[in-house]
Order: C-alpha cells, then structure tokens, then sequence
C-alpha cells in the first residue's frame, strides 16, 4: 500500500464527477450535486438519506441567499470566508460537525460531535456570535450553553434533522400520560427509592425535549456516554424513556445485559405505543420509534461483502446502526470513537466504517497509510447537514462583518431553564 496516495476529501467534488461521468460511483440521487437553496424552498429535509422522511409542518425555512453567494465557485468562496475571519477575529468562533463538506469544515475552528462542539461553545465565553455548521438541535444546544449576549448562527435554517423531528413535544407529553396510566404517578419512588421511569433523550432531541427530560428528573446523552447515563437513570428509576434514537438505545442497553424482549418499544401513532402494558410494566428499557436515516442504510450484507472482498478487515459501525449491523460488526462507537481507533491503529489496515461518507471521506484522505471506505458503496451523504454549503457561511460571516446577525437561533427562557438541567446532567455524566 503506498503511502503517497493523495484522496481528495470531498464529497461535493465526488459528486460533480459522478454527474460529469468521470466516476462510475453509484449515488442515491443526483440532485446533491446542486446547491441546496434549490430545496431551501420546498418542504422536505432535501437530497441525500432523509429525502424518504416525512417533514413536520412548520420546520424551518431558510429565505433566499443572494445571488452573489449562489453563483460565487468554491475558490471564491474559500476566498471570501477566510478574510471575513480575518477581519472578525476573536469576535466569532466557528463549529463544524465531523458529518459536514469538507469545503466547510477546513475554515471551523473547531471540529467534533455534537458533545464535543458544545463543550467548544462553552470554551468561548468572550465571542460575539457562533457560527455553528452543523443542524438546528446542535445550534440550540449552543444557545443554552452560551452566554445572553452571544449570537449562535445556523448558516442555513433548514438544516434540521428527520431523526430529531421524530420525537415532538406533544407526542412525547402523550406518552408520559399514558405511561402513567399503566405504571401510576411516575414522580412517585417506590420503597427502593426509585420512581417508575426516568426519561432519557439523545442529544439529537429538539430543545424543547431536552426541557421536558430535565422537568422530569431526566438527563441528555450523546453515543459517546450513552452506557453512563444509562446507568444514572437505572439507578433512579426501574425504567428509562429513551428517545428518539430506537438504535442506539438498543444497543446500548443490550451490551450492558438488558434482553431484547424487556426493551418494547413505543410507537407515538399507537395507542400504548403499540405495546400491550405487561410489556410497559416488565420493560427495562422503552425504546421511541425514531432513527438516523444515514445509518440505517448500512446492512449486514454489506459488511459480509466487505470481509469477502478485504479479508482482515476491520469493521466498526456508529452505534445507531440497526442492532443486527453493530453485532455482525468488529466494533461500534460514536464518531470520535471511530477517529481515535483509526488513529491509533499502528500498522496498514482495511477499515469498513459504518458512519457518515463526509467523516469516512476525511479519515481517508488523512490517513493514507491505511485502505478507509464506506460500507456503503452508495454516496449519500446526510441530507440535512449537506444543507450547509459554504455559499452560506460566506453569507453569515460577511453580515458579522457589516454588523448584521443573521440565522440567530435563540431558545425561549421556559424551555431553557429546565434544558440546561437536563445537559449539565450530561456534562457531568462522563464515560469512565
């Protein structure tokens, strides 16, 4: 394997060669290739793994981007982001997520997960505006995290998230009603000192979920602590709520020893969740019916025809795989699991990733010692955060500069109080 080999990182310039006809690479639809305020418009999270979703009504639109930044190419645009940088300085501070176009990601100042970027919002209590290029949950996550006077900015409003959408408020308040019916008062501890259910959302949770775990005794967790906090909410409650994400709470609660069939799960369309209440009763861990559309795409047939064409290969999949995917797998972790094991791999390895095709892209590219690839052979990059194409950060960093903020997300004060409980939990509940 020779360790000259140059792999070009971007997603967005492999799908320009596939429309040019220059690559034979499958993807899941062609319109990825144009710029995303040609969706920004219509309802749908747009091109790529959540275009099969159903949007809720109501989620945010982003209005139309000048033409200058719409017809701007990428050199320009790389041009212009750099000096308004530049000339902000320490004033702004900008986020970019693991799963974002690597035309965005070179110009953040900080790259990680979800839990990795909101501790970065912490660690920056003297800049004006934060510009975060990731979803919207992340960016309200930013807000309660931030000072009153800092400006967290969503370079595109409609980068939202389908896995988020899956779990609202109003379904989430139903299920708690109708979970008491079946298990009585559930802020009531039984002579053990542990009350019927303790609720548990994923950081990929709106804020107004977060406010609600955290007015009901709950914690926020993220795919790096999720055994940790579970293991706090078990040691509170006899059950746990977990939502939106059925996959990772699946796994989850199965490497720690819970059994499959004490794990029902709650459909908010069905009465009970479609649960009979026995099941509600015995059940350990109550699982929402919500998923990540990125990570649901990878199958146990791709991981078979990976070991058959790479023998020795090494698979590790995101933990919000589907469960039969994560035990055909060598490994699962987050996404910062998943660098630092390829980091700290020694020797030449075959590595078949389970994640996003922007992050599996960039180890690529970084670690040219070893064979990197998606066990999906389909470029299809997650819908939402492909909405964030540099024509807009250019845009929000040039009106920083002019003196105008725009895309600030804020998150009302009676949501608020009550989500910063939940994440301090969070923060403080730490793998071991």
């Amino acid at each position: 394997m020779s360790l000259l080999r140059s792999i070009d990182p971007s997603v967005d310039h492999a799908l320009q060669a596939i429309i040019a006809g220059t690559s034979l690479d499958p993807t899941c639809t062609t319109d990825l290739a144009v710029g995303p305020w040609d969706f920004d418009s219509r309802p749908g999270y747009g091109p790529g793994s959540s275009m099969g979703d159903v949007i809720p009504v109501g989620a945010p639109r982003q209005g139309e981007l000048p033409a200058a930044y719409r017809e701007a190419g990428e050199d320009e645009l790389d041009a212009r982001i750099h000096a308004a940088k530049q000339t902000l300085g320490d004033r702004v501070v900008v986020l970019g997520h693991f799963y974002q176009r690597e035309e965005v990601v070179r110009h953040a100042d900080y790259v990680g997960d979800s839990f990795q970027l909101a501790n970065a919002a912490l660690e920056h209590p003297d800049a004006e505006a934060i510009v975060f290029c990731g979803v919207h949950f992340m960016a309200e996550t930013a807000d309660l995290l931030s000072g009153p006077d800092q400006a967290v900015v969503l370079p595109n409003l409609a980068a939202g998230c389908s896995m988020a959408d899956m779990a609202d408020i109003d379904q989430v308040e139903d299920c708690w009603e109708q979970l008491a019916e079946v298990l009585g008062p559930l802020d009531e501890p039984d002579a053990d000192g542990l009350v019927p259910v303790i609720p548990v959302t994923y950081m990929n949770s709106s804020a107004a979920i977060k406010g609600f775990v955290g007015r009901h005794g709950g914690i926020v967790c993220t795919s790096s602590n999720a055994a940790t906090v579970l293991e706090w909410a078990f040691a509170r409650g006899r059950r746990v709520l977990f939502f939106p994400d059925q996959h990772l709470g699946r796994n989850t609660a199965k490497a720690m020893g819970v059994p499959l069939e004490r794990m029902p799960m709650w459909n908010p369309r069905r009465p009970l969740g479609g649960s009979r209440a026995d099941e509600l009763r015995d059940g350990r861990v109550i699982l929402w019916h919500g998923f990540c559309s990125v990570h649901r795409r990878f199958t146990v047939d791709q991981i078979e025809q990976a070991r058959a064409e790479h023998p020795g290969v090494r698979v590790i999949v995101h933990p919000e795989c589907p469960v039969e995917v994560v035990d055909a797998a060598d490994e699962a972790g987050s996404t910062d699991y998943i660098r630092k094991a390829i980091a700290a791999a020694t020797e030449p390895t075959t590595f078949a990733i389970g994640t996003e095709i922007n992050l599996v892209r960039r180890l690529a590219a970084q670690h040219p010692q070893h064979e990197i690839f998606c066990l999906d052979p389909v470029v299809c990059p997650c819908s939402t955060m492909y909405r964030i194409h540099p024509g807009y950060l250019a845009w929000v960093l040039e009106e920083l500069v002019a003196g105008r903020v725009q895309n600030r997300i804020r998150v009302a004060d009676d949501v608020a109080q009550p989500a910063r409980v939940a994440l301090q939990r969070m923060l403080a509940a730490r793998p071991r």
